[in-house]
Protein backbone atom coordinates (compact mmCIF):
# COMPACT_ATOMS: atom_id res chain seq x y z
CA UNK A 1 0.00 0.00 0.00
CA UNK A 2 1.17 3.81 -1.15
CA UNK A 3 2.81 5.30 2.04
CA UNK A 4 0.31 8.31 0.94
CA UNK A 5 -2.23 6.47 2.56
CA UNK A 6 -0.28 4.55 5.12
CA UNK A 7 1.32 7.41 6.94
CA UNK A 8 -2.16 9.80 7.18
CA UNK A 9 -4.10 6.08 8.50
CA UNK A 10 -1.12 6.13 11.06
CA UNK A 11 -1.08 9.27 12.07
CA UNK A 12 -4.99 9.62 12.67
CA UNK A 13 -4.40 6.12 14.74
CA UNK A 14 -1.64 7.62 17.07
CA UNK A 15 -3.76 11.10 17.25
CA UNK A 16 -7.09 9.12 18.71
CA UNK A 17 -4.06 7.07 21.25
CA UNK A 18 -3.12 10.15 22.06
CA UNK A 19 -6.39 11.86 22.71
CA UNK A 20 -7.18 8.44 24.99
CA UNK A 21 -4.39 8.75 27.07
CA UNK A 22 -4.20 12.50 27.16
CA UNK A 23 -7.72 11.80 29.40
CA UNK A 24 -5.87 10.11 32.14
CA UNK A 25 -2.81 12.34 32.25
CA UNK A 26 -5.41 15.04 32.98
CA UNK A 27 -6.67 13.38 35.62
CA UNK A 28 -3.67 12.45 37.07
CA UNK A 29 -2.72 15.77 37.34
CA UNK A 30 -5.86 17.86 37.88
CA UNK A 31 -4.80 18.49 41.47
CA UNK A 32 -1.64 19.76 41.11
CA UNK A 33 -1.20 24.04 40.07
CA UNK A 34 -1.72 25.46 36.91
CA UNK A 35 1.40 25.57 36.13
CA UNK A 36 2.37 22.21 36.53
CA UNK A 37 -0.74 20.87 34.69
CA UNK A 38 0.12 23.54 31.97
CA UNK A 39 3.89 21.92 31.57
CA UNK A 40 2.24 18.30 31.53
CA UNK A 41 0.04 19.54 28.85
CA UNK A 42 3.05 21.29 26.93
CA UNK A 43 5.11 18.39 27.29
CA UNK A 44 2.64 15.42 26.50
CA UNK A 45 1.88 17.27 22.99
CA UNK A 46 5.10 18.61 22.36
CA UNK A 47 6.18 14.91 22.40
CA UNK A 48 3.29 13.81 20.35
CA UNK A 49 4.39 16.62 17.97
CA UNK A 50 8.00 15.63 17.81
CA UNK A 51 6.65 11.62 17.07
CA UNK A 52 4.20 12.59 14.10
CA UNK A 53 6.69 15.07 12.59
CA UNK A 54 9.39 12.55 12.74
CA UNK A 55 7.45 9.80 11.10
CA UNK A 56 6.67 12.17 8.61
CA UNK A 57 10.44 13.19 7.80
CA UNK A 58 11.56 9.26 8.46
CA UNK A 59 9.05 8.26 5.65
CA UNK A 60 8.94 11.54 2.99
CA UNK A 61 12.63 13.04 3.41
CA UNK A 62 15.51 11.28 1.35
CA UNK A 63 17.10 9.31 3.66
CA UNK A 64 20.60 11.01 2.55
CA UNK A 65 19.55 14.62 4.08
CA UNK A 66 18.69 12.70 8.05
CA UNK A 67 21.22 10.09 7.96
CA UNK A 68 21.63 6.55 9.48
CA UNK A 69 21.67 7.56 13.29
CA UNK A 70 19.24 10.62 13.24
CA UNK A 71 16.97 8.16 11.08
CA UNK A 72 17.55 5.22 13.72
CA UNK A 73 16.98 7.71 17.00
CA UNK A 74 13.25 8.34 15.13
CA UNK A 75 12.23 5.51 15.02
CA UNK A 76 13.20 4.68 18.72
CA UNK A 77 11.43 7.68 19.81
CA UNK A 78 8.64 6.76 18.16
CA UNK A 79 8.39 3.57 19.40
CA UNK A 80 9.43 3.85 22.82
CA UNK A 81 6.76 7.34 22.76
CA UNK A 82 3.58 4.60 21.76
CA UNK A 83 4.41 1.34 23.86
CA UNK A 84 4.27 3.51 26.79
CA UNK A 85 0.64 5.02 25.72
CA UNK A 86 -0.37 1.28 24.40
CA UNK A 87 0.26 0.40 28.00
CA UNK A 88 -1.96 3.28 29.37
CA UNK A 89 -4.37 2.39 26.74
CA UNK A 90 -5.14 -1.11 28.09
CA UNK A 91 -5.65 -0.16 31.41
CA UNK A 92 -7.85 2.58 30.31
CA UNK A 93 -9.70 -0.02 28.36
CA UNK A 94 -10.13 -2.14 31.21
CA UNK A 95 -11.96 0.84 33.18
CA UNK A 96 -13.72 1.86 30.26
CA UNK A 97 -15.10 -1.73 29.74
CA UNK A 98 -16.16 -2.28 33.65
CA UNK A 99 -17.78 1.23 33.39
CA UNK A 100 -20.01 -0.02 30.36
CA UNK A 101 -20.53 -3.09 32.08
CA UNK A 102 -22.14 -1.44 35.30
CA UNK A 103 -23.91 1.56 33.26
CA UNK A 104 -25.69 -1.62 31.38
CA UNK A 105 -26.77 -3.20 34.69
CA UNK A 106 -27.99 -0.40 36.20
CA UNK A 107 -30.02 0.65 32.96
CA UNK A 108 -31.14 -2.68 32.93
CA UNK A 109 -31.85 -2.97 36.52
CA UNK A 110 -34.11 0.66 35.94
CA UNK A 111 -36.24 -0.94 33.65
CA UNK A 112 -36.76 -4.27 35.31
CA UNK A 113 -37.66 -2.31 38.67
CA UNK A 114 -40.23 0.32 37.03
CA UNK A 115 -44.02 -0.77 35.59
CA UNK A 116 -44.58 0.61 31.79
CA UNK A 117 -46.64 3.99 33.57
CA UNK A 118 -43.82 5.20 35.77
CA UNK A 119 -40.83 4.79 32.95
CA UNK A 120 -40.64 7.94 31.50
CA UNK A 121 -38.11 9.67 28.02
CA UNK A 122 -36.01 11.07 31.00
CA UNK A 123 -35.65 8.15 33.02
CA UNK A 124 -31.60 6.98 32.46
CA UNK A 125 -29.00 5.44 33.83
CA UNK A 126 -26.96 7.36 36.18
CA UNK A 127 -23.48 8.06 34.26
CA UNK A 128 -20.71 6.83 36.13
CA UNK A 129 -17.55 8.43 36.10
CA UNK A 130 -13.99 7.17 35.46
CA UNK A 131 -11.76 5.72 38.33
CA UNK A 132 -9.29 8.35 39.56
CA UNK A 133 -7.27 5.42 40.59
CA UNK A 134 -7.26 3.28 37.67
CA UNK A 135 -6.34 6.28 35.91
CA UNK A 136 -3.36 7.36 37.61
CA UNK A 137 -2.26 3.42 37.71
CA UNK A 138 -2.44 3.32 33.85
CA UNK A 139 -0.53 6.54 33.83
CA UNK A 140 2.44 5.16 36.19
CA UNK A 141 2.28 1.85 33.97
CA UNK A 142 2.85 3.28 31.05
CA UNK A 143 6.26 5.13 32.64
CA UNK A 144 7.22 1.45 33.37
CA UNK A 145 8.62 0.54 29.28
CA UNK A 146 9.52 4.15 28.83
CA UNK A 147 11.87 4.42 31.94
CA UNK A 148 13.22 1.01 31.15
CA UNK A 149 13.54 1.45 27.55
CA UNK A 150 15.65 5.07 28.55
CA UNK A 151 17.22 2.73 31.16
CA UNK A 152 18.14 -0.30 28.45
CA UNK A 153 19.97 2.27 26.30
CA UNK A 154 22.48 4.22 28.80
CA UNK A 155 23.16 1.42 30.39
CA UNK A 156 22.21 -2.00 28.95
CA UNK A 157 23.13 -1.14 25.61
CA UNK A 158 27.44 -2.02 26.88
CA UNK A 159 27.00 -3.78 30.27
CA UNK A 160 28.88 -6.12 29.50
CA UNK A 161 28.98 -9.23 30.91
CA UNK A 162 31.26 -12.47 30.73
CA UNK A 163 29.61 -15.74 30.64
CA UNK A 164 32.15 -18.95 31.52
CA UNK A 165 30.87 -22.39 30.25
CA UNK A 166 33.00 -25.54 30.50
CA UNK A 167 32.35 -27.25 27.60
CA UNK A 168 32.84 -31.47 28.41
CA UNK A 169 34.00 -33.26 25.24
CA UNK A 170 34.02 -37.19 25.13
CA UNK A 171 37.05 -36.96 22.43
CA UNK A 172 39.02 -34.66 23.75
CA UNK A 173 42.84 -35.41 23.64
CA UNK A 174 44.37 -33.83 26.46
CA UNK A 175 46.42 -31.98 24.63
CA UNK A 176 43.74 -29.30 24.76
CA UNK A 177 42.20 -30.24 28.09
CA UNK A 178 42.05 -26.38 29.66
CA UNK A 179 41.94 -24.50 26.26
CA UNK A 180 39.74 -21.66 26.45
CA UNK A 181 38.31 -19.77 23.80
CA UNK A 182 36.40 -16.45 23.59
CA UNK A 183 33.32 -15.98 21.77
CA UNK A 184 31.89 -13.08 20.63
CA UNK A 185 29.18 -12.55 18.09
CA UNK A 186 26.59 -9.75 16.31
CA UNK A 187 28.77 -6.90 16.86
CA UNK A 188 26.50 -4.92 14.29
CA UNK A 189 29.20 -1.72 14.27
CA UNK A 190 26.83 0.86 12.39
CA UNK A 191 24.73 0.77 15.42
CA UNK A 192 27.21 1.87 17.94
CA UNK A 193 26.92 5.26 19.79
CA UNK A 194 29.55 5.15 22.33
CA UNK A 195 32.90 3.97 21.23
CA UNK A 196 34.72 4.83 24.97
CA UNK A 197 32.24 1.71 25.91
CA UNK A 198 32.61 -0.68 22.99
CA UNK A 199 36.29 0.04 23.84
CA UNK A 200 35.85 -1.25 27.53
CA UNK A 201 34.31 -4.80 26.26
CA UNK A 202 37.30 -5.34 24.16
CA UNK A 203 39.41 -5.15 27.23
CA UNK A 204 36.92 -7.74 28.99
CA UNK A 205 37.97 -9.83 26.49
CA UNK A 206 41.82 -9.27 26.41
CA UNK A 207 42.09 -9.53 30.28
CA UNK A 208 40.05 -12.94 30.26
CA UNK A 209 43.29 -14.78 28.01
CA UNK A 210 41.96 -16.77 26.13
CA UNK A 211 43.91 -18.88 23.66
CA UNK A 212 41.22 -18.61 20.68
CA UNK A 213 38.76 -16.29 20.13
CA UNK A 214 35.85 -16.95 17.26
CA UNK A 215 33.42 -14.49 16.05
CA UNK A 216 30.38 -15.51 14.66
CA UNK A 217 28.90 -13.09 12.01
CA UNK A 218 26.89 -10.02 11.44
CA UNK A 219 30.35 -7.57 12.12
CA UNK A 220 27.80 -4.91 10.51
CA UNK A 221 23.99 -4.12 9.99
CA UNK A 222 24.54 -3.54 6.35
CA UNK A 223 27.43 -1.97 4.96
CA UNK A 224 31.25 -2.50 5.02
CA UNK A 225 31.74 1.19 5.49
CA UNK A 226 30.36 0.85 9.20
CA UNK A 227 33.11 -0.95 10.49
CA UNK A 228 35.84 1.05 9.44
CA UNK A 229 35.65 3.17 12.35
CA UNK A 230 35.91 0.69 14.56
CA UNK A 231 38.81 -2.10 13.12
CA UNK A 232 40.81 -0.48 14.80
CA UNK A 233 39.29 -1.21 18.56
CA UNK A 234 38.15 -4.73 17.46
CA UNK A 235 41.30 -5.30 15.61
CA UNK A 236 43.28 -5.66 19.20
CA UNK A 237 41.21 -8.49 19.39
CA UNK A 238 43.97 -10.95 19.41
CA UNK A 239 44.36 -14.49 20.70
CA UNK A 240 47.67 -16.90 20.89
CA UNK A 241 46.08 -19.43 19.03
CA UNK A 242 44.41 -16.92 16.36
CA UNK A 243 41.18 -14.87 15.81
CA UNK A 244 38.58 -16.74 13.94
CA UNK A 245 35.23 -15.58 11.95
CA UNK A 246 32.76 -15.79 9.99
CA UNK A 247 29.45 -14.43 8.43
CA UNK A 248 26.27 -13.23 9.79
CA UNK A 249 22.69 -12.82 7.27
CA UNK A 250 23.62 -8.59 7.64
CA UNK A 251 27.33 -8.98 6.27
CA UNK A 252 25.86 -10.09 2.89
CA UNK A 253 24.11 -6.11 2.17
CA UNK A 254 20.60 -8.17 1.48
CA UNK A 255 18.70 -6.11 3.52
CA UNK A 256 19.59 -2.07 1.49
CA UNK A 257 19.21 -1.16 -2.20
CA UNK A 258 22.32 -1.49 -4.34
CA UNK A 259 22.92 0.11 -7.67
CA UNK A 260 23.87 -3.36 -9.12
CA UNK A 261 24.96 -6.79 -7.69
CA UNK A 262 28.36 -5.33 -8.52
CA UNK A 263 28.12 -3.11 -5.88
CA UNK A 264 26.41 -5.53 -3.38
CA UNK A 265 29.38 -7.70 -4.14
CA UNK A 266 31.95 -5.21 -3.68
CA UNK A 267 30.43 -4.50 -0.94
CA UNK A 268 31.04 -7.98 0.52
CA UNK A 269 34.51 -8.08 -0.80
CA UNK A 270 35.01 -5.08 1.31
CA UNK A 271 33.64 -6.42 4.73
CA UNK A 272 35.98 -9.36 3.95
CA UNK A 273 39.10 -7.36 3.58
CA UNK A 274 38.15 -5.51 6.83
CA UNK A 275 38.58 -8.57 8.66
CA UNK A 276 41.82 -9.64 7.41
CA UNK A 277 42.87 -6.55 7.93
CA UNK A 278 41.94 -6.97 12.37
CA UNK A 279 43.74 -9.68 11.83
CA UNK A 280 41.07 -12.00 11.63
CA UNK A 281 40.91 -15.40 10.22
CA UNK A 282 37.75 -15.60 8.50
CA UNK A 283 36.34 -19.02 7.68
CA UNK A 284 33.64 -18.73 4.54
CA UNK A 285 33.18 -22.75 4.40
CA UNK A 286 36.85 -23.32 5.01
CA UNK A 287 38.35 -24.93 8.32
CA UNK A 288 41.95 -24.41 9.90
CA UNK A 289 43.95 -26.81 12.26
CA UNK A 290 44.94 -26.33 15.52
CA UNK A 291 47.35 -28.91 16.41
CA UNK A 292 50.03 -29.92 19.53
CA UNK A 293 51.54 -33.28 19.89
CA UNK A 294 50.09 -34.82 16.85
CA UNK A 295 46.64 -34.19 17.82
CA UNK A 296 44.11 -31.94 15.74
CA UNK A 297 41.28 -29.78 17.10
CA UNK A 298 39.51 -28.56 13.57
CA UNK A 299 38.03 -24.97 13.52
CA UNK A 300 35.43 -24.63 11.02
CA UNK A 301 33.26 -21.88 9.42
CA UNK A 302 30.61 -21.65 7.44
CA UNK A 303 28.90 -18.52 5.48
CA UNK A 304 25.31 -17.84 6.91
CA UNK A 305 22.87 -21.33 6.92
CA UNK A 306 19.23 -21.24 8.19
CA UNK A 307 16.63 -22.82 8.82
CA UNK A 308 13.85 -20.00 8.72
CA UNK A 309 13.03 -19.17 4.85
CA UNK A 310 13.24 -15.46 5.84
CA UNK A 311 17.52 -15.79 5.58
CA UNK A 312 18.79 -16.41 2.94
CA UNK A 313 21.27 -19.42 3.07
CA UNK A 314 24.99 -18.80 1.74
CA UNK A 315 27.26 -21.46 3.29
CA UNK A 316 28.02 -24.84 1.99
CA UNK A 317 29.04 -27.17 4.93
CA UNK A 318 29.99 -30.32 3.10
CA UNK A 319 32.81 -28.06 1.83
CA UNK A 320 33.64 -26.84 4.91
CA UNK A 321 34.11 -29.86 7.22
CA UNK A 322 36.54 -31.64 3.75
CA UNK A 323 39.51 -32.63 5.23
CA UNK A 324 38.90 -32.29 8.90
CA UNK A 325 38.48 -36.54 9.43
CA UNK A 326 41.36 -36.83 10.92
CA UNK A 327 40.71 -34.42 13.73
CA UNK A 328 39.91 -35.30 17.17
CA UNK A 329 37.30 -32.49 18.05
CA UNK A 330 35.53 -30.43 15.42
CA UNK A 331 34.45 -27.03 16.72
CA UNK A 332 32.14 -24.82 13.76
CA UNK A 333 31.15 -21.14 13.53
CA UNK A 334 27.75 -20.93 12.29
CA UNK A 335 25.99 -18.01 12.77
CA UNK A 336 22.28 -18.85 12.57
CA UNK A 337 21.57 -21.02 15.24
CA UNK A 338 18.59 -22.81 13.30
CA UNK A 339 21.59 -23.96 11.33
CA UNK A 340 21.82 -26.45 14.26
CA UNK A 341 18.13 -28.74 13.22
CA UNK A 342 18.74 -28.47 10.18
CA UNK A 343 21.55 -30.26 9.37
CA UNK A 344 24.10 -30.28 11.88
CA UNK A 345 22.64 -32.66 14.76
CA UNK A 346 21.23 -34.89 12.25
CA UNK A 347 23.96 -35.23 9.40
CA UNK A 348 27.40 -34.22 10.99
CA UNK A 349 27.54 -35.98 14.06
CA UNK A 350 30.89 -35.39 14.42
CA UNK A 351 30.67 -32.02 14.91
CA UNK A 352 31.25 -31.77 18.42
CA UNK A 353 30.60 -27.53 19.28
CA UNK A 354 28.39 -25.66 17.10
CA UNK A 355 29.04 -21.77 18.14
CA UNK A 356 26.29 -19.19 17.08
CA UNK A 357 24.57 -15.84 17.38
CA UNK A 358 22.17 -14.28 15.29
CA UNK A 359 18.96 -13.88 18.14
CA UNK A 360 20.25 -11.14 20.65
CA UNK A 361 17.77 -12.91 23.12
CA UNK A 362 15.85 -9.66 21.28
CA UNK A 363 17.41 -7.42 23.67
CA UNK A 364 15.04 -8.05 26.11
CA UNK A 365 14.28 -10.90 29.06
CA UNK A 366 13.28 -11.19 32.94
CA UNK A 367 15.19 -13.34 34.70
CA UNK A 368 13.61 -14.91 37.93
CA UNK A 369 16.26 -16.88 40.24
CA UNK A 370 17.69 -19.41 37.46
CA UNK A 371 14.78 -18.67 34.90
CA UNK A 372 14.76 -16.26 31.61
CA UNK A 373 12.08 -15.29 29.66
CA UNK A 374 12.58 -13.50 26.29
CA UNK A 375 10.51 -13.40 23.21
CA UNK A 376 13.13 -14.65 21.78
CA UNK A 377 12.10 -18.25 22.73
CA UNK A 378 8.80 -17.79 20.95
CA UNK A 379 11.09 -17.51 17.77
CA UNK A 380 13.69 -19.59 17.99
CA UNK A 381 13.96 -23.23 19.56
CA UNK A 382 17.68 -22.37 20.36
CA UNK A 383 17.93 -18.88 21.31
CA UNK A 384 20.88 -18.12 24.66
CA UNK A 385 22.98 -20.69 26.31
CA UNK A 386 23.89 -24.07 26.07
CA UNK A 387 22.20 -26.74 24.31
CA UNK A 388 22.67 -30.47 24.25
CA UNK A 389 21.60 -33.32 21.93
CA UNK A 390 23.44 -37.08 22.54
CA UNK A 391 27.24 -36.08 22.68
CA UNK A 392 26.39 -32.57 20.46
CA UNK A 393 26.20 -29.33 21.50
CA UNK A 394 25.15 -26.02 20.79
CA UNK A 395 26.10 -22.63 22.31
CA UNK A 396 23.96 -19.41 21.13
CA UNK A 397 25.86 -16.33 22.09
CA UNK A 398 23.58 -12.94 22.74
CA UNK A 399 25.51 -10.72 21.21
CA UNK A 400 28.06 -8.04 21.66
CA UNK A 401 25.59 -5.24 19.97
CA UNK A 402 22.27 -4.45 19.09
CA UNK A 403 20.27 -3.27 16.52
CA UNK A 404 17.38 -1.80 15.63
CA UNK A 405 16.43 -0.55 19.48
CA UNK A 406 20.31 0.87 20.34
CA UNK A 407 19.78 -0.78 23.85
CA UNK A 408 19.22 -3.97 25.88
CA UNK A 409 16.66 -4.81 28.48
CA UNK A 410 17.51 -7.60 30.92
CA UNK A 411 19.71 -9.01 28.19
CA UNK A 412 23.11 -8.10 28.47
CA UNK A 413 25.56 -8.02 25.65
CA UNK A 414 27.72 -11.15 26.52
CA UNK A 415 30.83 -12.29 26.46
CA UNK A 416 31.54 -15.98 26.62
CA UNK A 417 34.60 -17.23 27.75
CA UNK A 418 34.89 -21.37 27.49
CA UNK A 419 36.98 -24.08 29.10
CA UNK A 420 37.62 -27.19 26.99
CA UNK A 421 37.24 -30.53 29.34
CA UNK A 422 37.61 -33.99 28.96
CA UNK A 423 34.15 -35.50 29.47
Amino acid sequence: MNKLIIIPVVTAIFLVIDYYVWQAVKVSVQNFSQSIQQSARYIFWGLTTLSLVGLWLYNFINPDLLGKNIRTWIMVGIFMNYLSKIFVVLFLLIDDIGRLIRWVVQKVQMLTNSTPATITATSQAEPITRSEFLMKTAVIAGTVPAVAMTWGILSGAHDYRIRKVKLALPNLPKEFEGLTIAQISDIHSGSFFNKVAVKGGIEMILNAKPDMVFFTGDLVNNQAVEVQEYIDLFGKVKAPLGVFSTLGNHDYGDYVQWASPAAKQKNLNNLIHAHKVMGWDILNDENRFIEQNGEKLAIIGVQNISGQNRFHSYGDLAKAVKGTDEAAVKLLLSHDPTHWDKEVNTKYKDIDVMFSGHTHGTQFGITVGDVTWSPAQYVYKQWAGLYEQDNQKLYVNRGYGYLGYPGRVGMPPEITVFELKKA
